[in-house]
């Protein structure tokens, strides 16, 4: 009788436990929704003229794309040409993402991660990295979105970029050598700790607040983001 009270006591706590973690699960989402469908900066209008950025993503990650030099910020002064595989691969623009430490540096390709990494990514907090592409005259792309922005707009941009990095006592960006997916690109050590809710869309999400531009409220995934943009040349996205 007692081992038969013992396993319904059991069995009523693990479906207690079953129907709250469902719950959580679904709070979750529903913020995410909220999050991404209520803007903020709802007023927003780009500009006729200034400078020309991009938001950029790969159907799972997003970052920004920046001239080299614009509106008195020069990024050579942090990222350098020798912190490249290649030097010949220096741009004229720069994809800077933020992510977390063990995917970027041990998933080179989706196929790679594994549910410890994943894990670690979603619930560890493990420290962030700042991953910088080089390119050359992007345009814009369904993927690749293009904002005009005043200059005081941009220079809060590069600001809060700026602020992703850890700065030696020098003020230069402290690459993380041997790593990179190729010769344009380069992995930098970064400021915060990485969780599901503070993603790398979240952190290109902030940066568009903190810039004041249209965006989700609060976006860990992409499409938070990429849905607030002006459209893309082939018109998806919506208006602004």
């Amino acid at each position: 009788m007692v081992s038969a009270r013992r396993g319904l006591v059991v069995a009523r706590a693990a479906r207690a436990i079953a129907g709250w973690t469902a719950a959580a699960i679904g709070l979750w989402f529903l913020s995410v929704a909220i999050g991404a469908l209520v803007p903020a900066n709802r007023d927003w209008r780009e500009p006729a003229t200034g400078i020309t950025i991009f938001v950029e993503s790969n159907g799972v990650h997003t970052g920004f794309v920046v001239p080299m030099r614009a509106a008195g910020v020069d990024w050579s002064e942090l990222v350098r040409p020798d912190d490249l595989g290649d030097q010949r691969y220096y741009g004229t623009h720069l994809l800077f993402g933020w992510g977390n430490r063990d995917v970027y540096l041990n998933v080179p390709q989706w196929r790679d991660l594994t549910p410890a990494i994943a894990a670690g990514a979603v619930f560890g907090g493990d420290g962030g990295l700042v991953h910088v592409d080089h390119l050359y005259r992007p345009q814009a792309t369904p993927h690749r979105r293009a904002i005009t922005v005043t200059p005081a707009q941009y220079r809060r941009l590069a600001a809060f970029i700026r602020s992703s990095f850890v700065l030696d006592e020098d003020g230069k960006a402290q690459p993380i050598r041997g790593h990179g997916y190729g010769p344009a690109d380069s992995f930098y050590e970064g400021v915060g700790g990485y969780t599901l809710a503070n993603s790398c869309n979240e952190w290109t999400g902030a940066g568009l607040r903190r810039t004041g531009i249209r965006t989700g409220s609060w976006t860990p995934f992409e499409d938070g983001v990429m849905r607030w943009l002006p459209p893309a040349p082939n018109g998806d996205g919506i208006a602004p």
